[in-house]
């Protein structure tokens, strides 16, 4: 744990890191960020959590480069992505993947359409090569057809399948994830965690995922950091992040655990 009491880090190489980074809008009126350094390990999966409005998603935004901070530096896979220019930014966000909470797929494409639609639109393979990969990547995701349905004929949890084959399917290293299990059902929540947590392992990605969801960190996460008022008062194991003593986030998990609490006190009176 790397926590405002210290502890044990996690030690490990590093793809993604954040220093001493500062970013305010509306002429400095809004500080969002105000000097966080994080470091994500490389082919590790790592849970930024936090209240909304404390910068989980303005950080996501600098590590693809879409944000440059007013102070401090943001190094991707050893390239400081400030000194990049506009051109060279586009190419490097190749090697990202990108999972959106709506899934954004196409509503007039098929699943095997919007899996293919990147490899058609950045790639030279033929047909018959597109067709490999897709039906490849969607095979790895438990998805063996067909693939001839259109988003509003699938599940959310299918939608999220094809939304998550899609972000791998040029085979990124880094990963990224916009509130992943958000709006779904507990059941379809272990199965997206478990996905997660599949894909990093067999594709070997660092993974960073933006989420108000506390027991799919604590069972799939690697590393938590926890934001709170655009600072890092958490920066460490799951293990770690459970004994924390730090008032916001036991204000966090007991807000999640009273959630939990009247979730089983309805299953219980539905039963009677």
């Amino acid at each position: 744990m790397n926590e405002v009491q210290g502890g044990s880090a996690v030690k490990s190489e590093t793809a993604v890191e954040l220093k001493d980074v500062h970013k305010s809008f509306r002429e400095g009126r809004d500080r969002i960020l105000q000097g966080i350094t994080i470091s994500f390990p490389t082919g590790k999966l790592t849970y930024i959590l936090g209240p909304s409005g404390t910068g989980k998603s303005v950080t996501l935004k600098h590590v693809l480069g879409l944000l440059h901070p007013d102070a401090g530096e943001v190094t991707v896979l050893g390239q400081v992505l400030s000194s990049m220019g506009t051109k060279e930014l586009v190419r490097f966000r190749e090697k990202f993947g990108m999972v959106f909470q709506s899934s954004a797929l196409f509503d007039e494409m098929t699943i095997f359409e919007n899996v293919a639609f990147p490899l058609r639109e950045h790639t030279r393979l033929n047909e018959a090569q597109i067709e490999k990969e897709v039906i490849d990547v969607l095979k790895t995701l438990g998805m063996d057809g067909p693939y001839d349905k259109y988003p509003n004929e699938i599940s959310g949890g299918m939608r999220k399948r094809v939304g998550i084959a899609r972000a791998i399917v040029r085979k990124p290293e880094i990963l990224l994830y916009d509130e992943p299990t958000t709006g779904l059902d507990p059941y379809t929540r272990i199965t997206v965690d478990d996905l997660i947590e599949k894909i990093k392992r067999e594709y070997s990605l660092t993974s960073i995922v933006i989420s108000h969801d506390i027991p799919s960190a604590l069972r799939i996460a690697d590393k938590i950091i926890f934001l709170d008022s655009g600072k890092v008062v958490f920066d460490g194991l799951p293990s770690d992040f459970v004994r924390s003593n730090n008032a916001s986030i036991r204000k966090f998990m007991d807000a999640d655990l009273v959630s939990f609490r009247a979730l089983k006190l309805a299953e219980e009176q539905f039963r009677k």
